[in-house]
């Protein structure tokens, strides 16, 4: 969940600067890798169209759901790809011109991104806003480190930030009402997951990594 708010503050961020530099009518998806709507965004000239379509945060898709589309066929091909109006299965999209592409961070699949219009004029500008905005993303500080940071539970997160104010396994234990056998299943988790040799190396990345 945290990598995915820290992905969709990105995006959304990212659009506002793009959109200083805009003029007309856009729509802007973001979904996970399985084409679930993350976040959306466009630009005022759009708000009245896109309020009378089924698009809202979580809505998945794929071709099994919303026909063919430009983010079903970016999952389906594993690249980018621009999609005619006409080539639309719903009728909801069938006056729209769409751009989307795949989105990765380390070499990981985090999701696609789309652009759209409805203004034939304006479809050529498509990719490069989808460029400029993929751009825009990547260039956030450390964005492609969170991305990939280690996904710590929040029982392992505690145990982590006890074992950081010099805790014993007996007073861990004792503090969660668990077992020690559990706390040392913990750290050794915490360890792997982190790469580290030590519970000083595991607090040390803990802390630059930003867990606590």
């Amino acid at each position: 969940m945290e990598r995915m708010n820290v992905w969709t503050s990105t995006f959304l961020e990212s659009i506002e600067v793009v959109k200083e530099h805009l003029s007309g009518e856009y729509l802007f998806l973001l979904t996970d890798d399985k084409g679930e709507l993350l976040a959306m965004d466009n630009s005022e000239e759009m708000k009245d169209l896109v309020e009378g379509t089924p698009i809202k945060v979580g809505l998945v898709f794929s071709r099994e759901n919303c026909g063919v589309n430009a983010i079903s066929e970016a999952m389906e091909h594993r690249g980018p790809v621009y999609l005619k109006p006409e080539e639309h299965e719903s009728p909801f999209f069938q006056n729209w011109h769409c751009y989307a592409m795949p989105m990765m961070a380390g070499g990981t699949l985090l999701g696609y991104l789309d652009v759209s219009t409805v203004d034939e004029e304006l479809k050529s500008e498509l990719i490069a806003i989808a460029k400029l905005i993929s751009m825009h993303m990547r260039s956030i500080p450390d964005i492609e480190n969170e991305m990939n940071k280690p996904v710590l539970t929040d029982r392992q997160i505690n145990v982590l930030r006890l074992i950081s104010e010099g805790q014993t396994v007996k007073s861990i234990a004792h503090k969660l009402k668990i077992k020690e056998s559990t706390v040392n299943h913990h750290k050794k988790v915490i360890f792997e997951k982190l790469g580290a040799q030590s519970s000083t190396e595991a607090v040390s990345i803990a802390a630059r990594r930003a867990y606590f």
